[in-house]
């Protein structure tokens, strides 16, 4: 490797890496603001403490619906619904992960997506929350949640279990009663303590009790499992027994409980995204200022067209297996519960909140009822206003949001309707003034978002740009660009006087330190373009004088840019992989059959393989386990050792065959296939499988890249099959030292390969998961390395497992560039630049409205897209390890014709 190429390698990688830092300053920026002002409801309290469950990881239907028998899973809270409370189903928004939910629940906002930074373990902006907000906060849980929201209040007094409790290998409701039993004991104990007494006499107390266990028996058994059921069952007796606790302590009839949790549990044991089995979870509201249960209203399942942060409808139909449907069901988004709990303590709402207060939960007289939720309103726009003065402050062309401009006017009118005492008026305005200020906070969330979205495509273009001139000088046989370049010095000023106004503008903004670094990024690789732009030139007259082929011009594009969109659609529907292989297969079959004619198995082969994998796209990311999946992959397994056994046999019969690939004892290949054989019958379900089809399927790819490389030579001599100008790229590289040289220069005709590399290395990560989130993956074969649990030891396993697809397709890849004695950096070059068209066609597809599953989906294709061309290198690298010693034989290949 020249040092030109190790520049340009390093230089793309600080480019990806500083471009995927972008999307944090675009959608991961911190919607946290400080120097708001509270807004306490005027009414009078309605409770004086509030207990608060999180049932962590219990997903809604699992905790309504009835058990077989017909009785409830959940007996004292179905009572609670039928005869004291309100319920319904509390939508999350991804990530739906433990720490994002508890903010949610907590302070209202839909969590600091700065935080991912943090691995969602801290807090890196410290935000407002019920708990700061009241005098007394008790609580009792998880190590890695109850620190989180309790560890910097000064009046909160918590207590949590040691993280080794935390097991997945047993049946985890014991952490639910450990947490049951260290209330009573606090009960009990503020007999004979006075601090203990004083704190829980104490006026707007919060207690919260995080129960962790149903979170931790669906990772390592199931939501559906005998042990996550009786999880519920646990959860339900724990709470009846605090409620009687709390009941023979306070008989001012002035305690409020919610139950709720943070996020749900598909059914392989996962979360994360936005299934409804992870976002939909239960919420039972009683005591202290909430409303008694209400039968349903016809009306109630009519779609109004409202959608949750889920993206789910308002009005859902209740299921007849959770005996619920004569009830009124009263469905919320998960940060509506925070100023739910601040008006039943009368607190002010959160400062950070966005929730909306769901009054058909609250016991209020209409008076009080317009009063609380016009200081919800008033929150929402202190938080809108503030944003907007420290925009205008920083703004040298500030553009404001129109649509609150006279939000003076709507605050005037809403407090005299309440003076008047037109309640239902005053309500529908406050509705709208909400609405508006949620609208005016997303407008500046996104303020700066087609500033960068223009910038990073400006450079993304400029960088495409330099390295598709760089493989016209090095790599392509055209004698054009062989020639000295001539430098201009008319780009180099143009590029400057730009970069000096962009950088005084950002000066004067006081714009991050990033925002300086794309700008500058982006001049300097356009300035690298127009450094040369005799390069231009030269390719218009290579065109027009015929010396590059028009039409194979026109199908390389048209070629490249029906599979990359295709790719990109993939992305969106995994179905599209099944046309590719279906297809693959009848092509890959026929170039063989033309090829080599005479060999009758390899085709069926090749067919067979392609169709087999074409079938795992078709199925569900998510599966639950089969045993006879289990056994079926073990033996599919064996049967590919004995086909690849049965090939190694036939090849000393064959002489095309064994000029195909030589080895030093074939060691290499054994090895190989030993590592696809163990790490397949290790994984679970239907992976084993899949890894035994993507392997059949990389083989095919190497025996038709073969079959046509073979071939031509066989009609054409190594030799000759070099024009002139590659023989002096050799003998250039040659007399400079270099040991061996083998490799010929790329035609346009070469494109295919990138393109079926980009396929297969995107079809590895498909197969078995859902490309958006990896909590479609199955995280159960970690369980035999770890059950104690640790997000960071489990991920990076269950990302090194992912790993081992990713290193197969790199390897056939490698194999198929030195069959066709292609440039290796050339062609990692040619997977760049089709990767970073993916990669632009996804910036531009991220999604600033919508749901939350919608835009956090998209801006997870960008990241992906924009590591995958970054960790392409880093994958030849770990392949040369096993493809270092495997070496062509094209010598001798004339002499087989």
């Amino acid at each position: 490797m020249e040092s030109r190429e190790v520049k340009i390698i390093i230089l793309g990688v600080a480019v990806h890496a500083l471009f995927m830092l972008s999307i944090f300053d675009i959608y991961f920026k911190s919607p946290i603001v400080h120097g708001i002002d509270p807004v306490a409801p005027r009414i009078q309290a309605p409770a004086k403490r509030l207990v608060l469950f999180v049932a962590d990881g219990l997903r809604a239907d699992k905790f309504f619906e009835l058990k077989p028998d017909g009785s409830p899973r959940a007996p004292f809270l179905h009572n609670v619904m039928h005869e004291k409370g309100k319920w319904g189903v509390s939508h999350a928004r991804p990530p739906t992960e433990s720490r994002p939910g508890h903010v949610a629940i907590i302070a209202g906002l839909y969590e600091d997506p700065s935080a991912v930074t943090k691995g969602w373990k801290a807090n890196p902006v410290e935000f407002d929350s019920v708990f700061n907000r009241s005098k007394k906060v008790v609580a009792f849980g998880s190590p890695d949640i109850v620190p989180i929201f309790c560890g910097n209040i000064p009046q909160a007094k918590f207590s949590a279990y040691p993280h080794e409790y935390e097991d997945f290998a047993t049946d985890a409701s014991f952490l639910d009663t450990w947490v049951f039993d260290r209330f009573e004991q606090l009960i009990n104990s503020s007999k004979r303590d006075s601090v203990v007494e004083e704190t829980l006499q104490s006026g707007e107390l919060v207690v919260f009790l995080h129960l962790l266990g149903c979170d931790t028996n669906g990772h390592a058994h199931r939501p559906y499992s005998p042990i996550y059921l009786n999880n519920v069952e646990v959860v339900d007796r724990g709470i009846e027994r605090v409620f009687k606790l709390m009941e023979e302590k306070y008989s001012d009839g002035r305690t409020a409980y919610v139950f709720t949790a943070d996020h749900g549990m598909s059914d392989k044991g996962l979360h994360g995204d936005g299934e409804p089995e992870n976002t939909e979870t239960p919420l039972v509201a009683w005591g202290a200022g909430i409303r008694g249960p209400s039968p349903a209203k016809p009306e109630d399942d009519e779609d109004d067209g409202f959608k949750f942060v889920d993206q789910h409808t308002h009005h859902m139909v209740t299921p007849h297996s959770w005996g619920l449907q004569n009830l009124e069901r009263v469905d919320v988004n998960q940060g509506d519960i925070a100023p739910l709990m601040s008006v039943l303590l009368g607190l002010p709402c959160p400062l950070n909140s966005v929730g909306v207060l769901p009054r058909g939960y609250l016991l209020l007289n209409k008076a009080d009822e317009a009063e609380a939720a016009f200081a919800n309103a008033k929150q929402l726009l202190n938080q809108f206003l503030r944003k907007s003065h420290i925009k205008q402050e920083t703004s040298l062309f500030f553009r404001p949001f129109s649509s609150l401009k006279n939000y003076e006017e709507l605050t005037s009118r809403i407090q005299q309707l309440i003076g008047l005492q037109q309640y239902q008026a005053a309500l529908d305005s406050t509705q709208k003034l909400i609405s508006l200020s949620l609208d005016g906070l997303h407008y500046f969330q996104t303020y700066d978002w087609w500033f960068l979205m223009g910038t990073i495509t400006f450079g993304y273009v400029g960088w495409m740009l330099y390295v598709i001139l760089h493989l016209l000088r090095h790599y392509a046989s055209s004698p054009l660009f062989q020639r000295k370049q001539r430098k201009s010095s008319l780009g180099n000023f143009a590029m400057g006087t730009l970069s000096a106004a962009l950088f005084m503008v950002l000066m004067f903004e006081k714009s991050p330190i990033l925002y300086f670094l794309y700008i500058g990024t982006g001049i300097f690789l356009w300035q690298r373009v127009l450094a040369s732009p005799n390069d231009f030139t030269r390719i218009w007259i290579a065109v027009r004088t015929g010396k590059v082929s028009k039409f194979q011009i026109l199908f390389a594009s048209m070629l490249s840019s029906v599979i990359v969109q295709l790719l990109v659609s993939s992305f969106f529907r995994r179905e599209v992989y099944t046309g590719f292989f279906f297809a693959a297969g009848v092509v890959g079959a026929v170039t063989i059959s033309m090829n080599l004619p005479g060999l009758s198995m390899i085709p069926a082969f090749v067919w067979a393989s392609c169709w087999f994998l074409s079938g795992f796209t078709l199925m569900p990311p998510q599966i639950p386990e089969h045993v006879s999946l289990v056994v079926g992959s073990a033996f599919l397994v064996v049967a590919l050792a004995f086909a690849a056994w049965w090939i190694d046999k036939i090849v000393p019969k064959e002489p095309i065959l064994r000029q195909l690939v030589r080895d030093k004892n074939l060691s290499a290949e054994r090895d190989v296939l030993f590592v696809v054989q163990v790490a397949s019958y290790l994984q679970q379900f239907y992976e084993a499988l899949f890894y035994s089809g993507l392997a059949s399927v990389l083989f095919s790819w190497i025996l038709v890249e073969s079959a046509i490389t073979f071939s031509s030579f066989g009609r054409n001599s190594f030799t000759n099959e070099f024009s002139a100008s590659e023989r002096l790229i050799q003998w250039t590289a040659f007399a400079k030292g270099e040991r061996h040289v083998s490799w010929r220069s790329l035609k346009l005709t070469d494109v295919h390969v990138a393109l079926c590399f980009l396929i297969l290395i995107n079809v590895a990560f498909f197969g078995t998961g859902n490309v958006a989130s990896i909590a479609s993956f199955e995280i159960s074969s970690v369980y035999r390395f770890i059950t104690v649990f640790d997000p960071f030891i489990m991920t990076a396993l269950l990302l090194f497992k992912l790993f081992i697809p990713f290193i197969l397709v790199t390897c056939a890849f490698s194999i198929v560039v030195k069959i066709m004695s292609l440039p290796r950096l050339g062609c990692y070059f040619m997977v760049l630049i089709l990767s970073d068209i993916m990669t632009i066609r996804f910036f531009f597809l991220v999604r600033n409205t919508g749901s939350w599953m919608e835009i956090g989906n998209s801006i997870s294709h960008f990241g992906i897209m924009s590591a995958q061309v970054v960790f392409v290198l880093l994958l030849f690298g770990l392949s040369n390890i096993y493809t270092r010693d495997v070496r062509i034989n094209v010598g001798q290949t004339s002499k087989l014709f």
